[in-house]
């Protein structure tokens, strides 16, 4: 009997618009479900998949694992492996995939308007604040490391000096400033409803630290 000879899986045929436009071209690579929510995770740093599966609720293990090869194909992403004691894989964003960072940033504060209230079935990250907190809190300049207290949890902020993750999940090593807030006062902040020295005059937001490189 002559044996049947194995034939490589098919490889799945990348969706395009097909159009000669630089939108349609970054809707190519950013447009499907979950991948800017990837980049949204992957701009505080290098991520495990496991990490990344715990902060995207919602998102099944097939989707995120295809997003994430997507992203690496697209020259957006990239895995490596941690060295030792640790034996895990981390990913990280590229050059390319750190420039989606004003599109997040636009992308939030069009969607501002949005956060009116919370939902009972919406689930919430502290680290979630951190992009629309970044144009909130960014002026020419100023240089800082701010440690973002919330009721959800901590995240830092580094403005300015040309990071390469703008921000991060948890408290920071030596934070410049400490901003303690509630959710509320937060969206207000990052939504541009609330400057932060009203928000601190009015008892809304306590500060500690240099709160001077905040301009308060």
């Amino acid at each position: 009997m002559s044996r049947l000879r194995r034939m490589p899986p098919r490889q799945p045929r990348r969706r395009s618009y097909d159009q000669y436009c630089a939108a349609a071209r970054a809707l190519d690579a950013v447009g499907d479900r979950w991948t800017l929510l990837v980049v949204r995770e992957l701009l505080g740093g290098p991520r495990r998949y496991t990490d990344l599966h715990a902060d995207l609720p919602g998102v099944s293990t097939d989707v995120l694992a295809s997003r994430l090869k997507d992203m690496e194909r697209d020259g957006l992403a990239t895995r490596r492996r941690l060295p030792p004691p640790s034996a895990a894989s981390v990913y990280e964003l590229t050059e390319r995939g750190r420039g989606l960072l004003p599109v997040l940033t636009a992308l939030a504060e069009w969607g501002a308007p949005a956060l009116v209230e919370r939902r009972p079935t919406d689930a919430v990250r502290a680290h979630w604040f951190a992009i629309p907190l970044l144009r909130a809190l960014e002026a020419p300049g100023r240089v800082a490391v701010v440690e973002v207290r919330l009721d959800e949890g901590v995240f830092h902020l580094r403005l300015g000096g040309g990071a390469p993750s703008p921000y991060g999940d948890g408290p920071a090593d030596a934070p410049d400033v400490r901003l303690t807030l509630d959710t509320d006062t937060c969206t207000a902040l990052a939504a541009g409803d609330l400057a932060l020295p009203e928000g601190v005059s009015a008892g809304q937001i306590k500060v500690e630290g240099e709160a001077a490189l905040l301009g308060v």
